[in-house]
């Protein structure tokens, strides 16, 4: 995906607390800079996409096996991937549910800039994605097995502090948009 791309998918984003004001910065600042964004092989700083796959109930989180702290899915963008089609992947392995898009198309609604493994910076697009909040989490072998689904509440109480604004909106867009 290039550069010029990447930054339409910001162009017109409402950031929702200052972390992400900062983040929405410093991704518009860095992305320009790179020759291939999304590829964690060209450059320590990179494009990634995760997912709050969200229901009426709440959301799903992941305890990351290394970093030991709840988070949503997500991960590298594969070459040839965009964004949405990497963040439904990594939803789809990291939690083993059934993921959609709204019926409207892929919902990027937050950004997060943040310090990855081996001295890497992420530059995460996330988007919504939706499943039945009936279904039981069954992720991917080599996955964390520690996936379940979490009230608003509890998410936001556990998450990580980069995770509380993109929490807060999903649960906005859940309650009046979708």
């Amino acid at each position: 995906m290039s550069v010029e791309e990447l930054l339409a998918i910001v162009r017109h984003h409402v950031v929702i607390d200052e972390r992400e004001g900062e983040s929405l910065r410093v991704f518009r600042e860095v992305v320009i800079g790179l020759a291939d964004p999304c590829s964690e092989q060209a450059d320590p700083v990179h494009v990634t996409a995760s997912a709050l796959v969200v229901a009426q109930r709440g959301t799903v989180l992941h305890l990351h096996k290394r970093l030991n702290i709840w988070l949503q899915p997500g991960g590298h963008i594969e070459a040839g991937e965009d964004p949405p089609v990497a963040a439904l992947r990594e939803a789809t392995e990291e939690t083993g549910l059934a993921v959609s898009h709204p019926d409207n198309g892929p919902l990027f609604f937050h950004l997060d800039v943040h310090p990855g493994p081996r001295g890497h910076t992420h530059l995460d697009l996330r988007y919504l994605l939706l499943a039945n909040g009936d279904d039981v989490p069954a992720p991917a072998p080599g996955e964390s097995q520690q996936v379940r689904w979490f009230s608003w509440e509890e998410a936001t109480e556990v998450a990580d502090a980069g995770l509380v604004g993109a929490i807060a909106r999903a649960r906005e867009l859940m309650t009046n948009h979708i």
